[in-house]
Parts: structure tokens; sequence; C-alpha cells
């Protein structure tokens, strides 16, 4: 699949010296969503800026859907959208007059039948009249969303799209993100949630301290990196594990009364047959057992943790 927004060499130092972003290298799929995670300051947001061309790059290229951000700006800026975090949005003029004014600052010819098309699509329809100051703050967000789909973006950056609105707007936006990628928009998204990401992302990166550590398919990462545990209810606690049951990663739980075996999710053998044949022949006898697979959460803490560890 082909790049639409491929990212070189990118750095950025700010002025009082801090570092924002190291050597960043990262190309985007034709049509892909896209989620990028990192602990708050890893420079996703910086990342996003200058892609936009909100902030300037200290060195490096960025090109969007053919056209470089700095030598072609305007027609870069024609693919892109964008919906910050923050709500900054006209409070005094209706919903229809904002989306309609944003379409023209990016020179697009007035497009009546579209406007009301991204509006109906973000359930906006019935507020087009009302000043964005009397709307919620869960469609405040939506307005910008649609302020940014007003031109027609072939690429879209939505940064923190769902941050302080409740659970049904989530999913809304969510069937939002995915109907926009059938329609051909390449969607890249920075997210705390990290269900956000495992529930709609084709490839995760993850950036910490201005470096991109990992960039992966999502199935893929949860392949390589996912573990699985097995948690067995013991009949009668134990003190500690017995030493005929050494070669298992075995670690005890609830004062003794649960036994944890983690194993990685890809190999074909857990062992754990083997493990329970065992601990019969030991005499040690369990309640109750289940297994779980690590979530995309715990995979994202261990590698921001393990990298911390290595680079101190």
């Amino acid at each position: 699949m082909s790049a639409i927004l491929s990212i070189s060499g990118l750095t950025k130092t700010y002025a009082s010296g801090l570092q924002a972003l190291k050597q960043v290298d990262l190309e985007i799929r034709k049509g892909e969503i896209f989620a990028l995670l990192g602990p708050n300051g890893a420079g996703k947001t910086t990342l996003i800026s200058i892609v936009c061309g909100i902030v300037t790059a200290s060195s490096g290229t960025v090109v969007a859907d053919g056209h470089d951000i700095v030598r072609d700006y305007r027609d870069a800026r024609m693919k892109i959208g964008l919906v910050p975090q923050e709500l900054t949005t006209d409070t005094f003029e209706t919903v229809w007059a904002t989306v309609t004014l944003s379409r023209g600052l990016f020179g697009r010819a007035p497009n009546p039948a579209l406007v009301e098309q991204v509006l109906r699509d973000l359930s906006l329809w019935d507020k087009r009249h009302d000043k964005i100051m009397t709307l919620s703050g869960g469609m405040k967000r939506r307005v910008m969303i649609a302020k940014a789909l007003s031109h027609e973006p072939t690429i879209l950056f939505l940064d923190e799209p769902t941050a302080g609105v409740d659970v049904e707007l989530r999913r809304d936006m969510w069937a939002l993100v995915r109907r926009l990628r059938d329609k051909g928009v390449t969607v890249i998204l920075t997210t705390h949630y990290i269900d956000e990401a495992e529930e709609m992302a084709d490839r995760i990166g993850v950036i910490r301290k201005g470096e991109l550590i990992l960039v992966e398919d999502k199935a893929t990462l949860m392949r390589k990196l996912g573990r699985k545990q097995l948690t067995l209810q013991l009949q009668e606690p134990m003190q500690e594990v017995p030493a005929g049951l050494s070669e298992w990663k075995l670690s005890l739980k609830d004062g003794g009364h649960v036994l944890e075996y983690s194993f990685d999710a890809h190999e074909e053998k857990s062992g754990i047959p083997e493990l329970l044949r065992r601990m019969g022949e030991l005499g040690i006898g369990f309640k109750d057992l289940n297994t779980e697979q690590s979530s995309l959460e715990d995979i994202f803490v261990s590698l921001v943790s393990t990298r911390a560890e290595s680079a101190s």
C-alpha cells in the first residue's frame, strides 16, 4: 500500500533547549487508521503540529499526499484536516456558519450539499442554526470535526478526539472514523485511551521522549508482544512455589491462594498440560482456573517502562 504521508529525519528543538522530536521517520499508508501512543510530553502533539504547519521543524522533511509541507504549503494544507485537543471555536457563530467559513478559508468553493452531509454524519444537522456557545462539550467536539472535514482533506489528524467526552459519544466517534476510512480518508489519531487504539487502529506507533520506539501492525504487535496468563485458584494456600514446579514461571498471589503462570501467547506449546499434570503428582489441587491474554495497554506499559529502564 502506498504512503500518503512521509516523514523523514524530523527533529524539533525549542529555544529553551528542549528536544521535543529526535530523528522521527514514519510512513503512513493511504486509507489506514494509525494510532500514535505515548505518555504526556512524549512529542505526539509536536509531531502533529509540524505536519499541520503550526510548528516549524528544526530539520527533516514531510510530504503530505505528494506535497512538501514547506515548499508546497498551500497544497499540502488542503490535503490535511486537524481536530485539536482544545475546543477552539467561534462561540457566537452558528454551527452552519462556522463550518462553511472553515471550508472557505482553505479556498474551497461553496458547497452547501457537502456541508449538510458532514453535519448529518456528525448528528449536527438539527443544531445547524444554534450558536456554538449553547452546545454541550460533546457537540462542540463534533463541530471541531465538522470544521476539519469541511474542505475534504485526504489526511485527518485527531489529537485526543474523545478526551473528556462520554462513552456514547466515544462510540459515535469510532463509527465516524471507520466511515471516513471507508471513504478513503487516512486517519491518524493520538489517544490516552488504549482501548480506543485497540478497537480502531490498523497500525500502532509508540513515541517516548521524542523518539518513535516502535511502529507495528496492531495484530502483529499483539501476537509478538502479547502474553497470556493462567490463574489457578488453589484449594489450599501455599507459602511458596514448590521446587518441583521451578521450570515454570509461577508466582503466588492473594496470600498464597492464587497461582499465576505467564507465558508467550504465540508459543505453540504453552506448558499448561505438563504443569497441571505435575501439580497433580505433587498433590496440589485447584478449585478453578482461567486464562487471559494481555491487552494493548499491558503491551504499551511494558514497552514504555522497558525503554525507560534501558535508557537510565
